[in-house]
């Protein structure tokens, strides 16, 4: 990897879905960089295709057209265990739904990433309870997801986008499904984390008062960032 590389870049990326005998363009070329310990913010109306091009920046999906690079590393020329393990050390994703394991505690549930990696589960348990008393949660470690509210979901989702501490972290309007206040205390700390560690932030989000607390705010029309 190359370290005075963006940490995340995309060029002339397209998405083009089809829907029966029709081609649906949704992307019509992207080019973006992210650098280190930056905070960016991408809105735009609903359909307008963010969440497509935040799952392309992650390699959850694949364009049609274009080039994603993370860390300076072309991410379509690895093989699919090598994307998988640079998807898994450089980037975090929280969404919208924090998609916890419902069987399993908010400890085991933000160590998942290490345990992936095939850390040991002593020494993985012991840095997902470390991020967890990052944020506010040393006390519910072994609560279960339906044992805690929906702004502590959420939190402990941060902390399993954060547990690997990753280059950047990918965000899908991650306070989309909390009231306002409990939205606002979740943003605060996803702020602070990205100034303590320096781990890049990219939000895909509608709402202006949140992208307004970041460092860019790009708008996604008609399939082009502007």
């Amino acid at each position: 990897m190359n370290s005075a590389a963006p940490v995340l870049e995309c060029r002339g990326l397209k998405k083009t879905y089809r829907s029966g005998p029709l081609q649906v363009p949704v992307l019509l070329g992207i080019d973006l960089v992210v650098a280190a310990g930056e905070r960016l913010a991408v809105v735009g109306a609903s359909g307008s295709g963010k969440s497509t091009l935040l799952h392309l920046l992650g390699g959850l999906d694949a364009p049609t057209a274009g080039e994603v690079f993370i860390r300076g590393v072309a991410f379509a020329g690895l093989r699919d265990s090598d994307q998988g393990r640079l998807r898994n050390r450089a980037l975090g994703f929280i969404y919208q739904f924090h998609h916890l394991l419902p069987e399993f505690s908010a400890l085991d549930n933000v160590a998942m990433p290490l345990f992936i990696r095939r850390q040991a589960p002593e020494r993985a348990r012991a840095a997902a309870s470390s991020v967890l008393g990052r944020v506010g949660l040393a006390d519910r470690v072994e609560h279960r997801p339906g044992e805690l509210s929906g702004g502590e979901r959420q939190r402990v989702a941060l902390a399993r986008a954060l547990v690997t501490a990753p280059a950047v972290v990918l965000a899908d309007e991650p306070t989309g499904n909390l009231d306002r206040h409990t939205a606002a205390q979740v943003f605060d700390l996803m702020l602070e984390l990205n100034r303590s560690a320096g781990t890049s932030l990219v939000v895909v989000t509608h709402d202006p008062d949140l992208a307004a607390r970041t460092d860019r705010r790009l708008h996604l029309v008609d399939g082009v960032l502007r």
